[in-house]
């Protein structure tokens, strides 16, 4: 905590150019942890492979002779970026550290994990609830009628883009209070506007549910809505 307080104190107005000259150094090094974690995921990614097509219950199949390489190096991708996640936030953080007051500096301190716990808490939930809710629901939609042989390259980028999605959604907390530290918002704002809230987490769980009936996207809807009345609390800690 000192060292980052004399870090702030010691920084001296900086110009365009040496703000870009951050910003670019911020992105490599963000850049370089997604590098590394995609690595250390693609030694995993058999094994995630695996855990993905768990609540299907069925090997998943391929079309062409590169549809398999894609698919496995999708997942160790996107493994990847779900890893580095804390790093990436990090150098954020560190990017807006001369613009923050020395009272301020604690948010370095607690930022980074707060945004970790939120990500990993919206990954569970979609793990946990979500995911095995509406593959239940569409591995079972007329199967009088169809025959159910899911395609890699459709049920991979499916699995992983409603986990992804759904663990970022639940930064919203966080996002709300630094705009309120920003005074872009307000708490009696946040207040007045819940209706409109309502639609806007409507839209949102209508394009990250997979499926049109009701129950998949209230799943959404009420952990997102109550992430707004948390994120109210938090605007007047801001």
């Amino acid at each position: 905590m000192n060292n980052l307080a004399s870090l702030v104190k010691q920084t001296a107005p900086m110009s365009l150019m040496e703000h870009l000259e951050e910003l670019r150094s911020r992105l490599v090094k963000a850049a370089i942890a997604v590098l590394c974690c995609t690595i250390f995921s693609a030694a995993f990614t058999t094994q995630i492979i695996e855990l993905l097509i768990a609540p299907y219950g069925n090997k998943i199949q391929i079309l062409n002779p590169t549809e398999g390489i894609a698919t496995y190096f999708r997942v160790a991708f996107t493994f990847g970026l779900v890893l580095s996640t804390p790093v990436v936030f990090y150098q954020f953080l560190r990017f807006i550290l001369p613009g923050l007051e020395q009272n301020e500096i604690k948010y370095i301190i607690w930022g980074v994990p707060a945004a970790t716990v939120l990500f990993a808490t919206g990954v569970a939930f979609a793990w946990f609830v979500m995911l095995p809710a509406a593959i239940g629901f569409l591995s079972t939609f007329q199967d009088v009628v169809f025959v159910q042989a899911w395609q890699a390259r459709e049920y991979i980028p499916f699995v992983t883009s409603l986990i992804f999605w759904i663990g970022l959604s639940f930064e919203t907390p966080l996002v709300i209070f630094i705009f309120a530290k920003l005074k872009l918002v307000t708490p009696q704002f946040l207040r007045r506007q819940w209706r409109f809230a309502v639609v806007i987490i409507a839209i949102l769980a209508a394009m990250i549910t997979p499926t049109t009936d009701p129950f998949n996207m209230a799943l959404v809807m009420l952990p997102l809505f109550v992430l707004y009345a948390f994120s109210i609390l938090l605007s007047y800690l801001a």
